[in-house]
């Protein structure tokens, strides 16, 4: 049965992390976002984040959007500096028409960080990107 199963490769969505001031507490803060860098709208998108490593493992956090448009990005959540640590990770399923498609992201532990800044498409702003 399971082989009968087919997800297609995602293309043109991708996660980034991005640093921004906050401006009511005036912090840098890392925040993550999804891209969708596609002609097409994404629907009923699912996430699950979770950092681990071989010591430590947060609780898993889910997160939904019942839509993205094409050529947009929304924001995932608000990433602690101690989770930065961490190896993170960002399961995403979602609907393009009627297809279903599913990806994991992975941050390596250690490679959100200020040297590691690139300019971000669609967003142009300076932050880590996963394809």
């Amino acid at each position: 049965m399971k082989k009968d199963i087919k997800i297609p490769e995602v293309k043109n969505v991708h996660v980034a992390v991005v640093k921004e001031e906050h401006l009511e507490y005036k912090t840098q803060d890392w925040n993550a976002y999804i891209i969708n860098n596609s002609d097409k709208d994404l629907e009923t998108i699912l996430i699950v984040s979770q950092g681990y490593s071989d010591k430590k493992m947060t609780p898993p956090m889910r997160h939904t959007l019942a839509k993205l448009p094409a050529r947009s990005y929304a924001k995932i959540e608000y990433l602690q500096d101690k989770v930065l640590e961490l190896n993170n990770e960002f399961k995403i399923t979602f609907f393009e028409g009627n297809q279903m498609y599913d990806k994991s992201y992975l941050f390596r532990k250690n490679t959100i960080n200020d040297k590691a800044l690139q300019t971000i498409p669609l967003m142009q702003l300076k932050g880590v990107l996963v394809k």
